[in-house]
């Protein structure tokens, strides 16, 4: 499967870092939003992110401009459908990334593959709201997609090993390494890593640690770079809340129960970094524990 140009779907922190690693690999980009003003946004920051790696001397002056210019943008989702590959990068929420695929499949080629960025939801369930299961598969990047190296490779029950096998070089051109997982509820890394975030906000709740006490704890005790609170600021505590229970409804194991306190703190609207507040406080010049 020869793919040259990308489509991805939501402008983002995950899309537009997606966009990002792909033009600097020589693919060219085609990114679409509901917002316009999500998608000048998106190119600003792509901009900035190359600029700070031309600076590092990460890549070339020469490398950011080409990259740049195979990035373009577009409001019509069904433009996508000119596309060898699309990448759904839009909001964790099954209901949005579903209609997301149906609005499009009229509109697609049929060597065109099909992938979701989501971080739990099932692949096999996503792929059958298409009319090419085979050619559907589980593309998780990592936060941010720039520096982080993993791609999780997730195979619904229909995919097929052409298709896999294209994305699995896809990978290889960006840089990166890919981890395959099964299609169950939050794959590998979530599947380990919210919990553990879960756990913490329970000891939080409990009363076992205040918010500095339980980032200090794991960053020193375990060499964590980031405490599991201050990671779940970073996340957003709306996706980890998603995430906790996609595991409590896909697995009926209590231990995935999210706890009342992250529940609490979505329905205020304190989501993290990206709302100024959630374990901490970001509305200062330093973080403040808000617990």
């Amino acid at each position: 499967m020869d793919i040259t140009k990308v489509g991805v779907i939501g402008a983002g922190q995950m899309g537009n870092g997606i966009a990002h690693v792909f033009a600097l690999a020589g693919y060219d980009v085609l990114m679409t939003d509901v917002s316009r003003d999500a998608l000048d946004k998106a190119r600003e920051l792509i901009e900035a992110n190359m600029d700070r790696q031309v600076a590092r001397g990460k890549i070339s002056e020469q490398d950011r401009n080409a990259a740049i210019g195979r990035i373009s943008t577009t409001m019509t989702l069904a433009d996508l459908g000119a596309t060898d590959l699309v990448i759904e990068a839009a909001t964790e929420r099954e209901t949005v990334k579903a209609a997301i695929f149906e609005d499009l499949v009229p509109h697609l080629g049929p060597n065109t593959i099909l992938t979701s960025n989501t971080s739990s939801i099932s692949i096999t369930r996503l792929a059958s709201r298409t009319d090419r299961p085979e050619k559907f598969m589980g593309f998780h990047f990592m936060n941010p997609v720039p520096v982080m190296q993993l791609v999780e490779l997730i195979r619904g029950i229909a995919t097929d090993d052409p298709t896999y096998e294209a994305l699995k070089g896809v990978v290889e051109r960006l840089g990166k390494t890919s981890a395959t997982a099964e299609d169950f509820p939050a794959f590998i890394v979530n599947r380990i890593l919210m919990p553990m975030i879960n756990e913490a906000v329970y000891t939080l709740y409990e009363g076992v640690g205040s918010v500095a006490s339980i980032d200090s704890a794991m960053k020193l005790g375990t060499n964590h770079p980031m405490g599991p609170l201050e990671l779940a600021d970073f996340i957003g505590l709306d996706t980890c809340l998603a995430i906790m229970n996609v595991l409590h409804d896909g697995l009926a194991d209590t231990k995935y129960r999210p706890c009342p306190l992250l529940t609490k703190y979505v329905e205020a609207g304190w989501l993290g970094r990206k709302t100024q507040r959630g374990f901490y406080d970001y509305r200062g010049e330093v973080p403040v524990p808000t617990r």
